[in-house]
């Protein structure tokens, strides 16, 4: 199976994928916020919040995983994405860590599907097209390297997202 054919895009709510793990967009507490991080915390429910106060938040680029409690999903990896201040504040890089971090975490887990939002994208404010570029090619380097992950969805919650990501995915294939 190609690295292509493990990638997929997925317009909807991520909360409902019926996946090993859903990717959450989290702030630095892991203690929910808005957007992603706050719709996946209320599908989940309270006791996810119970087990990341436990977790002493989480650093930008980092990674911590929980039990995705009432989602269809039974892991929950936590990712702290950069704030985009213009890109000189080495916001690639601390994205780019963000999904090296999760993959590292689903191989350690023994998840073979995982479902990413588009981390900083929201408030955050990182441009869309250059953190689709930069997630795509860290997952596609990372699947090379680690078979035991056979499925990767971009979820998206709009129709631009769904169409830059499909897009990407179209020139990662060339």
């Amino acid at each position: 199976m190609s690295v292509k054919q493990k990638i997929e895009v997925f317009q909807g709510d991520i909360t409902q994928l019926d996946v090993d793990a859903i990717v959450n967009a989290a702030n630095n507490s892991l203690l929910g916020g808005g957007g992603v991080d706050g719709a996946i915390h209320r599908a989940a429910g309270p006791e996810l919040l119970q087990e990341c106060k436990t977790l002493n938040g989480c650093e930008t680029g980092g990674a911590k995983i929980t039990r995705g409690y009432r989602l269809k999903a039974p892991w929950i990896i936590h990712t702290v994405g950069p704030i985009w201040y213009g890109g000189d504040e080495g916001e690639a890089q601390k994205l780019t860590q963000c999904y090296e971090s999760c993959i590292q975490l689903a191989v350690t887990h023994s998840i073979s599907s995982i479902a990413f939002p588009a981390i900083s994208c929201g408030v955050y404010g990182y441009p869309a097209g250059e953190a689709i570029t930069i997630a795509l090619k860290v997952v596609a380097q990372k699947l090379e390297t680690h078979p035991g992950i056979k499925r990767v969805i971009f979820c998206a919650f709009s129709d631009e997202m769904a169409n830059l990501y499909s897009s990407a995915i179209e020139e990662l294939a060339g």
